[in-house]
């Protein structure tokens, strides 16, 4: 074992530094600073090199990273971009937005030893980094190319891992897509300062210049039927993601200036993309000079307070049933969103929208206690009586998750089942949904989740297509262009 290995004694955890909360709370851009190449092999170099590590155990793709780490402490960047990308279609992105204090790093041994985890996720995002910077990654090249082709709906991270890796087996591949743009909400859900967008992009021409076909501005069922799509293709893979809001049922719900998270943050990414977006500039969606409240508890309810903040309200609060302990977002989401100026108004929950002439002007909500668990195992909250208090708010921004659109309905095709969320039903050994060929990964299926789990599943449908064209691919012909 190398001698560079085992220093998480010797040597203290330091992260990419972090850009003031008063330089980055007026702009987009993403909050950490690069690694220099010293300091990524000096805190790669802290791995104790696990007989059993739990980092790679509690990572999703199963990553190999103590190998990569080694690698990077050694000096050999570009053997370790091989090593990460061999199992991540986009370990820059995973590096940049994962949780990775719930998966990787809450799991390393040096951390549970009180040392401080390795900060897995910031090499990890170096090496891609850089890999891209020296030219290191080529467009793909298959070593044959087949006749089969295979139809993704939607470019999100499930559809483009599931993209390269049946282009990597020679298959033609074309990706639809509803957006004018390639990556779903890693573009249009996930802030700039999370995520800056031409990270995405780049992805995007990669496979492009890969032979992989974007057809955009293309929803499926109404631009193109599903039908023509498994006639024209010989296998169809759904990752259309899920993007339905789950609404605030309270009174004063449908108050002027109560809006979903998706529609806020989409509104305000196609604004710092450059795009004309007239409920931004005639205010409706900007946040500029409002008392903003959002509603929720996870990483979307963080990507919404952290907007509001860059776009100059004058208050921004998150309301949220259950205490910090048990919210689902990242814990150092919250902690940006403290030093950003963000209030938080832990373990309460919204009874009502208050509205003046029809318009939002503060949100009523309860005071609220952990009472015993509930089937998900978590303490269930509970109303405190006599609690209410009035927070002001010209904006109200409901954060409190996603279902799954009525895709039988939306695709007109009565044989694709759902279960009772509405989440397309699948074998999960194989990904294939209940009509012959069509496969499905990510949200539409597992419900709104992390971007690493739909580059899991896009993978792993990847390898299932592949072997069912390989068993039957020749006995349907694909139609006529």
């Amino acid at each position: 074992m190398s001698t560079r290995m085992l220093k998480f004694v010797s040597t203290e955890q330091e992260r990419p530094v972090k850009r003031s909360a008063e330089d980055r709370s007026d702009d987009f851009h993403e909050i950490y600073r690069e690694f220099i190449e010293a300091k990524a092999e000096e805190q790669a170099g802290r791995c104790s090199q696990c007989g059993v590590p739990f980092c790679q155990e509690h990572c999703p793709l199963g990553n190999n990273i103590p190998d990569w780490l080694m690698l990077t402490a050694n000096g050999r960047l570009e053997e370790a971009y091989q090593v990460s990308s061999a199992t991540n279609n986009m370990p820059e992105i995973c590096g940049r937005i994962c949780p990775q204090d719930r998966l990787c790093e809450g799991s390393c041994t040096t951390e549970q030893s009180g040392h401080g985890s390795i900060t897995i996720g910031a090499v990890e995002k170096y090496i891609t980094d850089t890999a891209w910077e020296k030219g290191w990654i080529k467009p793909i090249t298959p070593p044959r190319e087949r006749a089969q082709s295979v139809g993704i709906i939607g470019a999100g991270p499930g559809g483009l891992a599931a993209a390269e890796q049946l282009r990597r087996k020679g298959y033609k591949v074309t990706v639809y897509d509803r957006y004018d743009r390639v990556g779903g909400l890693l573009v249009y859900g996930i802030p700039g300062f999370k995520l800056e967008k031409d990270v995405v992009q780049r992805r995007a021409d990669y496979l492009e210049a890969s032979g992989v076909e974007f057809v955009l501005n293309c929803n499926v069922g109404e631009d193109i039927s599903f039908q023509d799509l498994r006639a024209k293709h010989n296998s169809v893979l759904i990752a259309t993601g899920v993007y339905k809001a789950k609404s605030l049922n309270a009174p004063g719900a449908g108050a002027e200036g109560v809006y979903p998270a998706l529609e806020y943050l989409t509104t305000s990414n196609k604004q710092n993309l450059g795009d004309a977006v007239p409920d931004y500039d005639s205010g409706k969606l900007n946040a500029k000079g409002k008392k903003v409240v959002v509603i929720g508890g996870g990483d979307t309810a963080m990507d919404c307070v952290r907007t509001a903040i860059r776009q100059g309200a004058s208050s921004v609060t998150c309301l949220y049933r259950r205490n910090r302990e048990n919210m689902p977002g990242s814990q150092r989401e919250v902690a940006n969103a403290e030093e950003e100026g963000v209030t938080f108004e832990w373990l309460a929950a919204p009874r009502a929208v208050i509205d003046n002439g029809g318009k939002a002007s503060a949100v009523r909500a309860v005071r609220m206690r952990l009472g015993l668990p509930d089937a998900s195992g978590r303490q269930a909250p509970e109303e405190v009586p006599g609690s209410d208090f009035d927070i002001e708010a010209d904006m109200v921004i409901q954060a409190l998750g996603f279902d799954p659109e009525d895709l039988p309905i939306l695709f007109n095709e009565n044989q694709l089942t759902v279960n009772r969320w509405g989440a397309v039903r699948v074998d999960y050994s194989t990904m294939m949904t209940s009509m012959d060929g069509v496969f499905a990964v990510g949200d539409i299926v597992r419900g709104a989740s992390l971007v690493v789990w739909a580059v899991k599943e896009g993978r792993d449908a990847a390898e299932s297509i592949h072997e069912y064209l390989l068993a039957c691919a020749t006995d349907r012909p694909v139609a006529a262009e």
